[in-house]
């Protein structure tokens, strides 16, 4: 999102970010940033009178239950305004592998249909173009839920290039120590993947790396996540990362055991931004790569995990090429030279012919006219339930 909003900053946008979340110490700070940041009410018809003020030409969703709150609204009062929904990630998809992992299954296509597929696709199909994070969800909307990919576009991470400079200023691979991983610990695939690490990885380690420590960081550990302390078996939860990029530029390998999940992953994109190799499953890189050789390893099993990261602990020759593999990931599949562009000619290009563009997303048409009358009645109702 913060990407989104400098991308906009830069074509001289005026830019309102409204949110009905609270602010925290943790809040980024937008000092210095042109950016009116603007609090509103849910359920509340106050929000309209502010989109009345605002008039916005262009509405940019985060994930579709924001749509879902707010979309209807924008409709009513600013219908001519461009409506894009950044999906971040299917949480569709997310949810089925999940799901499906619980069960002790292997995940099929078929296991995408459930009530939060069926939000989702809706919110895709009301908005005029929704952003897709991964070529594989680009795939999967396009192939399986059969969307128009006049809907869609795909815009993973925008990064600066990887420099020279920058990779001179990394600390070398003396100088590293410890493995490390990191992640929010409201999302469930990073909770699975530490107790994956703790239960069947890291005492395959340990046994051939006696001395080695594994570092998790995260925010919002729960009591289960901060009890797998254990200094003696060099494991060891230290909460939130002050700063992420001190945590993983010092560590000599990251290990990322998602067992499930959707999207691309910021730990291993940022692991490749800093100059550390990391150690994923097929889930973890999937959407990441594209033809290039990855920062480390992909494996699947404990047993290939554990073997994978003792090597790429040990093997300096090894581990600088995959430093630059990740370097050259960066600068090819993330590359904000190549997307911006393309994405700003896509924005131009519907606003330009947008009545047309919403003629032929009948689909679109029909779900704004019937599941939006339900969203909006309930939203009425419970207002007036509200109020004293």
């Amino acid at each position: 999102m913060l990407e989104l909003i400098r991308v906009f900053l830069e074509q001289g946008c005026q830019i309102t970010l409204a949110s009905d979340a609270n602010s925290t110490e943790y809040s980024f700070d937008f000092t210095g940033l042109n950016v009116n940041l603007l609090s509103i009410e849910l359920n509340n018809s106050s929000f309209d009178e502010q989109l009345k003020q605002i008039q916005p030409t262009m509405v940019l969703f985060d994930r579709f239950m924001t749509e879902e709150k707010y979309g209807w609204r924008i409709t009513e009062q600013c219908p001519g305004a461009l409506k894009l929904l950044d999906t971040e990630d299917l949480h569709c998809l997310r949810k089925a592998r999940q799901d499906a992992f619980k069960a002790g299954k292997t995940f099929v296509e078929d296991d995408l249909i459930s009530d939060t597929a069926k939000r989702e696709i809706a919110s895709i199909y009301r908005c005029d173009l929704s952003l897709i994070i991964s070529p594989f969800e680009m795939g999967l909307l396009q192939d399986y839920f059969r969307i128009d990919k006049q809907l869609l576009h795909y815009l993973p991470f925008l990064s600066d290039p990887v420099t020279e400079n920058q990779i001179a200023q990394w600390p070398a691979f003396s100088n590293r120590e410890h493995f490390v991983t990191i992640g929010n610990f409201f999302h469930e695939p990073n909770v699975n993947s530490v107790f994956y690490l703790k239960e069947d990885i890291w005492p395959l380690i340990r046994k051939k790396m006696p001395s080695a420590q594994m570092h998790i960081y995260g925010a919002y550990a729960p009591d289960k996540i901060i009890n797998l302390q254990n200094a003696k078996q060099g494991f060891l939860i230290k909460g939130r990362a002050p700063d992420s990029k001190t945590v993983i530029s010092n560590a000599r390998v990251l290990l990322a055991p998602l067992r499930f999940g959707a999207g691309i992953k910021g730990k291993l994109s940022e692991a490749m931004q800093y100059g550390t190799p990391s150690v994923t499953t097929s889930i973890g890189a999937e959407g990441m790569k594209g033809d290039n050789a990855w920062n480390g390893f992909v494996a699947n099993s404990p047993d290939e995990i554990a073997d994978a990261a003792v090597t790429l602990y040990a093997d300096e020759k090894l581990w600088k090429q995959s430093q630059l593999n990740g370097v050259n990931i960066i600068n090819t599949v993330f590359s904000k030279e190549k997307h911006i562009p393309l994405f700003l000619d896509r924005l131009l290009q519907i606003q330009n012919t947008i009545a047309a563009h919403r003629t032929h997303n009948f689909i679109g048409a029909m779900l704004l006219h019937h599941s939006m009358a339900g969203t909006k009645y309930m939203a009425r109702w419970i207002e007036l339930k509200n109020k004293p």
